[in-house]
C-alpha cells in the first residue's frame, strides 16, 4: 500500500509544519524519560546483575550494561515491578546477602534469590543517574507493610526499621520521593487482583498512612492495565474518588504491536495513545470537579512496543507451564518499524506534557528492552534505543504544538491518520523538532517554518539502511539500525526561517536548530 492521499490519485504527499513559539503545551517533564526494571526473566539476574560476566564489578553488576544505561539518558527507574511486586516481600531483599531467602516467584514462574534488593538496586540506580521510583505490594500485603518499607527507606533513624537500614549499610535515608501503590490491580492475572472499590479503598488507606510517615511523598494510584480492559473508565472514576486528595498521579499502561500484518495501524499507534491519554485526562478532570480536589497527573508508567500475541499464544504457556527458573522472558528483537513507532509514541507523550507527569519505557534490559546482553558476550543497543536516547537528551524547555498540513492514509483500527506527525521543544535559543514519516515507501518533502532567524545544528534520522527492509534488527556487534546524519537539509532565510527537508520513508527524524542574528 502506498500512503498517498485518500483518493490515491492526487500528487505525491508533502508536509508543511509551522512552529509558533507561542503555542506552548507546557514544560518538558524530566520524568517523562523514565524506564522500568522488574524482577522478571533476565532483567535483573543476567541483565544488570551477572557476577559471572566478564565486565562484572565487585558487586556483580555489569559495567557494559551500566555504561549503555547512562548513555541512554533515562531520568528515573520504576522498581521492582510490575506483576512481580504483587507477591514480593521487601524484607527478603535486605540484610546480609548470604542470609536472604530464595523464594518461588509465581508471577513469572521464576526463582527469586534476593541477591539484589533495595540497597543494591538503589546504589546501582544512583550510579546510573536514575531517580528511584519504588512500588509497594498491594496484592498480598497492605498499608502496614508499605508503611514499614517507607520507614525503612526514608526515616532518618531512631526507629526499628530505620535503624535496621543503617545497620545494613545505608546510614543516610534513600529518600525515595515517588511510590506506586500496587500494579495493574484491575487485571485478573494479577496476584491479589481486586475490584475497583476494593483497590480504591486499599490505596486510599495506604496513601493516608504513608503520608502520615512522610508527607513529602508523591503517590501513584494504579489505573487500568490498558484501554481495552472492560472496566476502563469505571475503574479510574472509582479509584480516583476513593483517593481524592491523597494521590498525585494515576497510572496508564500502553503497549503496541503489529497485528496480523496490519502495519498501517501499527504505525499509527500514537493516535491510540493520544486518545487514551485524552480519555484519562477527561476522567481526571471530571472527578476533580466532583470532589473539589486538584487534578492528578498521568503517569504512563509502562509503555513500549511488545509482541503480546506471541507472548500469550506461544511463550506464556511454555514459561508459566514449565519449571520455576530464571530464564529468558519476552526478549523481543526490535526492528526498524518498532523504532519508528517508539519515536512516534514519544511525540505523543511530549504532546501531552501538560497532563503526563511521568512515563517509563518498559523495560530497560533484556525484557522488551532497548538494551540487550548475553552472559558471555557484550551488551548492545536495540533499534528502539536511539529515538529514546535522542529525545531524552534534546527535548528541553517547553513543548510547542506545531500546525501540520499533510495528507492522510487509511487504517483499519484508527480511521484516516496523518502520514506525518511532529512535535517541537524550545529552550532559550535552541529548538528541537521531532518528526515521523509513517509512509512505508514514499519520502515526504517537508517545510518546517519558524519565526525569526535560525541555523541548523544537526539533522539525524532512523530508517532502514540501504538494502535493508523494515524488519531489520540489531545484534551484538552489528548495530546497523541507528541514527544517521540526514543529508540535504537546507535552511532558507526570509522573514521566517524555513527548513527544507525530505523525510525518508518509514523514518523518525530529529532536527536541531539554534536562533541566530545572522543569515543562515
Amino acid at each position: 500500500m502506498r500512503h498517498r492521499r485518500p483518493d490515491q490519485n492526487g500528487p505525491p504527499v508533502t508536509a508543511s509544519i509551522r512552529i509558533d513559539p507561542g503555542s506552548t503545551i507546557g514544560p518538558v517533564p524530566r520524568r517523562l524519560f523514565g524506564t522500568f526494571v522488574e524482577h522478571m526473566g533476565r532483567s535483573v539476574y543476567g541483565g544488570i546483575h551477572d557476577p559471572a560476566a566478564p565486565t562484572a564489578d565487585q558487586h556483580g553488576f555489569r559495567a557494559d550494561v551500566l555504561e549503555l544505561v547512562r548513555e541512554l539518558g533515562a531520568t528515573a527507574v520504576r522498581y521492582p515491578g510490575g506483576n512481580f511486586v504483587s507477591g514480593y516481600r521487601w524484607e527478603d531483599g535486605v540484610g546480609p546477602v548470604e542470609e536472604r531467602p530464595t523464594r518461588l516467584e509465581p508471577a513469572w514462574r521464576g526463582i527469586e534469590p534476593n541477591t539484589v534488593g533495595l540497597h543494591e538496586f538503589a546504589e546501582w540506580a544512583d550510579e546510573a543517574g536514575l531517580e528511584l521510583v519504588e512500588a509497594v505490594n498491594l496484592g498480598t500485603r497492605g498499608p502496614a507493610e508499605a508503611a514499614e518499607l517507607l520507614e525503612y527507606a526514608n526515616h532518618p533513624g531512631g526507629t526499628t526499621r530505620s535503624d535496621e537500614r543503617r545497620s545494613n549499610g545505608a546510614d543516610a535515608p534513600f529518600d525515595i520521593r515517588v511510590w506506586c501503590l500496587g500494579n495493574e490491580m484491575d487485571g485478573p492475572w494479577q496476584i491479589g487482583h481486586k475490584t475497583a472499590d476494593e483497590y480504591g479503598r486499599l490505596a486510599a488507606e495506604t496513601a493516608r498512612l504513608m503520608r502520615f510517615i512522610d508527607p513529602r511523598v508523591e503517590l501513584v494510584a494504579a489505573g487500568s492495565s490498558n484501554a481495552e480492559m472492560p472496566t476502563f473508565g469505571v475503574w479510574e472514576r472509582t479509584v480516583l474518588r476513593h483517593t481524592a486528595g491523597l494521590v498525585d498521579h494515576v497510572s496508564v499502561h500502553a503497549y503496541y504491536e503489529e497485528q496480523n500484518g496490519d502495519v498501517a495501524s501499527f504505525l499509527a499507534s500514537a493516535v491510540q495513545l493520544d486518545r487514551y491519554l485524552d480519555d484519562v485526562a477527561a476522567i481526571v478532570d471530571e472527578v476533580a470537579l466532583e470532589t473539589g480536589t486538584a487534578p492528578v497527573g498521568i503517569s504512563v508508567d509502562e509503555w513500549n512496543v511488545w509482541n503480546q500475541t506471541r507472548w500469550n499464544d506461544v511463550d506464556k504457556p511454555r514459561v508459566l507451564g514449565g519449571d520455576f527458573a530464571i530464564q529468558p522472558v519476552i526478549e523481543d528483537d526490535y526492528t526498524v518499524t518498532d523504532a519508528v513507532v517508539v519515536g512516534s509514541l514519544l511525540i505523543a507523550l511530549l504532546r501531552h506534557a501538560d497532563r503526563v507527569t511521568m512515563a517509563n519505557l518498559a523495560q530497560l534490559v533484556n525484557v522488551i528492552a532497548p538494551i540487550r546482553c548475553e552472559p558471555d558476550g557484550p551488551a548492545w543497543r536495540q533499534s528502539t534505543y536511539f529515538p529514546f536516547q535522542a529525545t531524552a537528551r534534546h527535548a528541553r524547555g517547553v513543548v510547542v504544538r506545531p500546525e501540520i498540513a499533510v495528507g492522510r492514509y487509511a487504517t483499519a483500527r484508527y480511521g484516516e491518520v496523518p502520514i506525518v506527525d511532529a512535535v517541537a521543544t524550545m529552550s532559550g535559543d535552541a529548538a528541537s523538532v521531532f518528526v515521523v514519516n509513517r509512509s512505508l515507501d514514499e519520502p515526504v518533502p517537508a517545510r518546517i517554518e519558524l519565526p525569526g532567524r535560525w541555523r541548523l545544528i544537526e539533522a539525524v534520522t532512523l530508517d532502514a539502511p540501504d538494502g535493508a527492509d523494515r524488519h531489520l534488527t540489531n545484534r551484538a556487534g552489528d548495530e546497523r539500525v541507528r541514527l544517521r546524519p540526514l543529508d540535504g537539509v537546507r535552511v532558507a532565510q526570509a522573514q521566517d526561517a524555513v527548513v527544507e527537508v525530505t523525510l525518508p520513508e518509514l523514518s523518525w527524524t530529529m532536527i536541531r536548530l539554534a536562533r541566530t542574528e545572522d543569515a543562515a
